[in-house]
């Protein structure tokens, strides 16, 4: 859409319709299988290794495994650009997720069967496997969402994609995995999670191939330096160097606050949790704190636009970093767990619907899997670089002072936003547009 284009009508009753569709639909079950991965490969696998008496630092260092969802970028354009043998029949977008989705099952299967204390090495390799998988789905989901959809409907997929997300992630990802692993064993829970995991094969299968991807099938292929230059020097072509920088600076550190907190799971075990305390606050009722936050994103987004959502999630993610204070001066009270558990989820589910519907109009259908690629992951980099270190930041000091520094790591964000304020074209991104002056 371009900033001449008009939008579609706006209001809390024309957002609602755009629910129903079988886009939407389909983006729940896709959502669900994104999802459930991410977890068992980052915040579960850190209760995993912790519950094996692993220490807090080696433990933030593993937390680097989930930079395969932070450099996708880098594989995003042979995924734009090529069809996988023996799965292209399927075409671009979904052969290559029908192939991530049977590689999750089977690293999540091959982690259950290895444990983290007979084979660190292949454990950890194991890890990396699935979380390659799991940023490829992730890349090629978001692919298909872009183009099926025109992009002032893409809040409201977002918001059903979420739906099943937070579902695969929380309540199975997180909360069934931990239940399991509490009364049957870490391997069970594992096993239980590979079968889950092909879920979503059907909606692969049933789906239909995006039209710009069959276009794009039917024009002649660029070469592999075409594949990788093309599509990040367009953004720049149509946004200018300074404001595409300052716009890539803004998606990089828009989800700092949350995205450091990956010592969150130990911190709940060494606040006196148990795995079932956790599965239970953490998982299953944060679940639906962060749908309804991001069904309330989705809403806002087509009632009032993407830039003062951005300014509203902004704030609630970093205010709710405090919350995780409060649990640490009450240790073992279940009412500090809920209270911080239903501020921090329902303002990431905000903030990420939010976040998804401005990167959706920040890139070209011709370069969908790669422009999206690159801005999610900068939306990952810099927190997942400082959680990495975060196990030895508490160990330095304590809890307290890191969630303090959690929260003003907001700051920077604020500052940007207030300069693009301005400096986009009038109505620009409550257009949902990446149309700029």
């Amino acid at each position: 859409m371009s900033a001449g284009t008009p939008a579609r009508p706006r209001g809390w009753r024309a957002a609602a319709a755009t629910f129903g569709t079988r886009s939407a639909i389909t983006m729940f079950f896709l959502g669900f299988g994104c999802g459930l991965p991410f977890f068992l490969v980052g915040n579960t696998l850190a209760i995993w290794l912790r519950d094996s008496g692993w220490a807090l630092g080696p433990i933030g260092l593993v937390s680097y495994l989930t930079f395969f969802y932070v450099f996708k970028f880098v594989w995003a354009p042979l995924l734009d650009t090529r069809r996988l043998p023996y799965f292209g029949r399927l075409g671009r977008r979904r052969g290559w997720l029908l192939a991530a989705q049977l590689s999750i099952a089977a690293g999540l299967a091959a982690l259950a069967l290895t444990g983290p204390v007979a084979s660190v090495p292949l454990f950890l390799a194991l890890a990396g496997f699935t979380a390659l998988a799991g940023a490829t789905q992730d890349t090629m989901v978001d692919a298909y969402r872009v183009e099926i959809a025109p992009i002032d409907a893409q809040a409201a997929l977002a918001a059903t994609y979420t739906l099943g997300y937070r579902i695969g992630l929380q309540l199975c990802g997180g909360a069934l995995v931990l239940y399991l692993a509490d009364f049957a064993g870490w391997r069970i829970g594992y096993l239980s999670m590979a079968v889950l995991a092909l879920v979503p094969v059907m909606a692969t299968l049933l789906s239909p191939e995006p039209e710009s991807s069959q276009r794009i099938d039917s024009e002649v292929r660029p070469s592999f330096v075409e594949a990788y230059i093309k599509p990040f020097a367009e953004f720049f072509r149509r946004n200018g160097w300074v404001l595409g920088l300052v716009l890539l600076a803004f998606v990089g550190l828009f989800k700092m606050p949350d995205q450091m907190l990956s010592i969150a799971g130990p911190f709940y075990l060494d606040t006196g949790f148990s795995k079932s305390d956790i599965a239970t606050v953490s998982k299953i009722y944060g679940v639906w704190m962060g749908i309804g936050g991001a069904f309330l994103g989705g809403f806002a987004v087509a009632a009032m636009g993407v830039r003062k959502s951005l300014l509203v999630a902004a704030l609630a993610v970093a205010l709710s970093n405090l919350l995780f204070i409060l649990m640490s001066l009450h240790p073992g009270e279940i009412w500090t767990f809920v209270a911080t558990i239903s501020g921090d989820n329902l303002s990431q589910g905000f903030a990420g619907t939010v976040l998804v519907a401005f990167i959706s109009g920040l890139v070209d259908k011709r370069y969908t899997a790669t422009q999206y690629a690159l801005l999610s992951s900068l939306a990952n980099l810099p927190g997942k670089l400082i959680g990495g270190f975060s196990g030895f930041i508490v160990e330095a000091s304590s809890y307290t002072v890191f969630f303090v520094i959690s929260s003003v790591s907001v700051i920077p964000t604020l500052l940007i936003l207030a300069w693009l304020w301005r400096r986009l074209a009038p109505g620009a991104l409550d257009n949902e547009t990446s149309a700029v002056a």
